[in-house]
């Protein structure tokens, strides 16, 4: 079941890079729940290829269809299905990796584990395959809204370039306010004009981005192996070129003694408990304690570069691979939305979760 995610609100996503299309099947759904094609529209336009000069320019609309479980603007509690079909596939440019390994790809590594593997544009490790995440998620926040959740991604670092961003007051709008998704719109100019560079030297760059999810109540997650961060970290590194993840002060708290670092509780006039601090991210023992959760997830730089690069073929022959075709000098500004998807489908199975539990 490696194409399945989630325990109450699940989802199973299909499809190859170069196939006919891409989608995704969300189970778990509840009824009567308002869905707007316009609102995955949008959640898949902001991950789509294309829309900036930052970007990879495969041309794709990535409309969505919703071929089941919606009826009338709501949900029927059915299984929601979801296509996007594929347009501007160039299976060209893959035509010598047919037999040869792209260094930091997943060639090799499906090849040993499958016995065959969809060479031209990756099939199942392309970040294609997240198009069913991202519009599965688009659902998973209306859900949440109905919890007064907000989640909101963006990009903290690109490369050595460090944005300043409080997570407790940045908005949506501060995000899409560039094509980088960085709300510090000073760093964002700088992250543009190093990621323009990188680009035109055929070399790519990775970076960090940061996810507040605001609206959390207290409660949410499953001691002892569900834990609420257990299951976010799973979430964030199953996604293409994630390679670390943290939550809260993450790596940085052990710089600190506990005097330092521990969260102490206070209640406020209505007896509303809440922490002084939030260094622990809004989850402790694995549960929400009703502080923003705030999490990063590391993305290394894009594998393709157009550098000739030494790697093997499927003979295990020593041979030389110049990267080709169309691809992003940084995953970053594209990583926010799929971040957030990701952030969203375990929110919204805890929620389910915890209501099934007390109601």
């Amino acid at each position: 079941m490696s194409s399945r995610f989630g325990t109450i609100f699940s989802i199973s996503t299909w499809g190859e890079s170069h196939g006919g299309g891409v989608g995704v099947v969300v189970d778990g759904c509840p009824p009567l729940v308002p869905i707007s094609l316009e609102e995955i529209q949008f959640e898949l336009d902001r991950r789509k290829p294309g829309q900036s000069k930052i970007t990879t320019q495969r041309k794709e609309s990535d409309t969505v269809e919703i071929l089941s479980g919606v009826q009338d603007g709501l949900s029927l509690g059915t299984p929601i299905a979801m296509l996007v079909r594929n347009e501007d596939q160039r299976s060209r440019d893959y035509d010598e990796i047919q037999h040869k390994y792209r260094p930091s790809h997943a060639d090799f590594a499906y090849d040993k584990k499958y016995g065959i593997r969809a060479w031209s544009g990756g099939g199942r490790s392309s970040a294609r395959e997240t198009i069913g995440r991202v519009a599965a998620g688009a659902i998973a926040k209306r859900v949440l809204s109905n919890f007064g959740v907000e989640i909101v991604g963006y990009v903290e670092k690109v490369h050595h370039l460090h944005a300043t961003v409080d997570p407790l007051t940045v908005t949506l709008a501060d995000v899409e306010a560039n094509i980088v998704r960085c709300p510090d719109q000073a760093v964002a100019a700088e992250m543009l004009t190093h990621i323009e560079e990188i680009r035109k030297q055929g070399n790519s760059v990775g970076g960090v981005v940061g996810c507040v999810a605001r609206g959390v109540p207290a409660g949410w997650g499953e001691p002892v192996f569900d834990k609420l961060e257990a299951d976010l970290g799973k979430a964030i590194l199953s996604l293409p070129a994630c390679k670390g993840f943290e939550i809260g002060g993450g790596f940085g708290m052990t710089d600190f003694t506990g005097s330092e670092i521990n969260d102490e509780f206070e209640a406020d006039a209505d007896k509303h408990v809440f922490t002084r601090t939030n260094h622990s991210g809004g989850i402790q023992g694995g549960i929400s304690n009703g502080m923003p959760i705030v999490l990063h997830a590391a993305f290394k730089p894009t594998a393709t570069i157009m550098t000739e690069q030494h790697t093997v073929d499927d003979q295990h022959e020593n041979t030389t691979l110049k990267g080709r075709g169309r691809h992003d000098p940084c995953v970053l500004p594209r990583a926010v939305p799929m971040v957030e998807a990701m952030v969203a489908l375990v929110l919204v199975d805890h929620a389910l979760r915890q209501r099934a539990l007390r109601g």
